[in-house]
């Protein structure tokens, strides 16, 4: 039952802070542009090139022929998802955005997009996500709805476990293991992907970690669960860097699974450069560069590392259509 004296019922009995349905007219020319603004739909940069570098590796062992047409349909698939998990993600949590004065500017909060513009908005990604699955292989198609649970689960999570940042990271492993399947139709031999999966994974994870020191106090103060909110700032990056130590590991390891070259490791030693950069300039008594580490550095090591990977593989593989 909620209470004035608990923070976290407050929280998320708070008044809905989203216009009525229908204050925005049908025709409101900057409606899908709100939208787009609201899902981030430029933060794909983040998961699509590991979706794209498990795709041509499985291309590599899978007969060494470039498949455009799955190409496009795992890009269609994975902006889908995403679209629907950021949707999800802002209509779950509106209330929370409202109280913290970071996310108070959110478009579902100060009304730029309507709760159904958003619910409609997931829904069409849903069905997009679904319909390339389904064109892709039976498989995906049967694991398609697995795939969308840790998408809904992760908004709930901070309401419930002190570890969101890990059910995030799971929903972003996603990627790699089922653009692996959309290629080969199998589970058998997938175990570059869950390898790729889980570097992903804790990639994202660490660096969510590390984003969420912006809000320790305001979480705790509303009731909201996360690492650095629980246990402090300073356990948090050191998580963090624990994270992507064996982040790094994991992706040498694909590197020797799937026998790439040298331009891997051009790759991954700029990748590591990256990793040091964002844990030096990120501390417990100065967040002011948590947003360069976040968008800069991570969307640096997520084309650093595709770019060198395609380089490898290109070479290698058969790219006539």
């Amino acid at each position: 039952m909620a209470t004035a004296n608990n923070p976290r019922d407050l929280a998320l009995t708070a008044p809905d802070p989203s216009p009525s349905v229908g204050t925005q007219s049908a025709g409101s020319p900057g409606k899908v542009r709100a939208f787009l603004d609201l899902v981030k739909i430029e933060h794909s940069v983040f998961a699509l090139p590991f979706a794209f570098l498990s795709a041509l590796a499985a291309m590599q062992v899978n007969g060494g022929r470039v498949g455009w047409l799955d190409l496009l349909l795992i890009t269609v698939a994975m902006v889908g998802a995403r679209t629907f998990a950021m949707a999800a993600n802002r209509i779950i949590d509106r209330q929370i955005d409202a109280r913290n004065p970071r996310t108070a500017g959110r478009e579902l909060v100060t009304g730029a997009v309507s709760v159904r513009t958003a619910w409609t908005g997931a829904a069409v990604a849903l069905v997009v996500f679904l319909a390339a699955a389904a064109l892709l292989n039976p498989l995906c198609l049967v694991l398609a709805p697995l795939a969308v649970v840790p998408l809904v689960v992760y908004p709930y999570a901070k309401r419930f476990t002190n570890w969101p940042h890990a059910i995030l990271g799971v929903a972003q492993a996603v990627g790699p293991v089922g653009a692996w399947l959309a290629v080969t139709g199998t589970l058998n031999g997938s175990g570059p992907a869950w390898l790729l999966g889980a570097a992903v994974g804790l990639w994202i994870g660490g660096f969510d970690l590390i984003y969420a020191c912006q809000d320790s106090e305001i979480d705790r103060e509303i009731g909201v669960h996360s690492v650095p909110a629980r246990y402090g700032r300073r356990f948090a990056l050191h998580a963090s860097t624990v994270a992507h130590v064996v982040t790094f590991a994991l992706f040498v390891w694909f590197g020797e699974l799937i026998g790439l070259s040298w331009l891997w490791w051009i790759g991954l030693a700029l990748t590591a450069v990256a990793f040091i950069y964002q844990h030096l300039v990120v501390t417990p008594t100065d967040l002011s560069k948590v947003n360069r580490a976040f968008f800069t550095a991570n969307g640096f090591v997520g084309i650093v590392l595709f770019v060198f990977a395609l380089l490898d593989l290109v070479i290698r593989l058969d790219l006539r259509p």
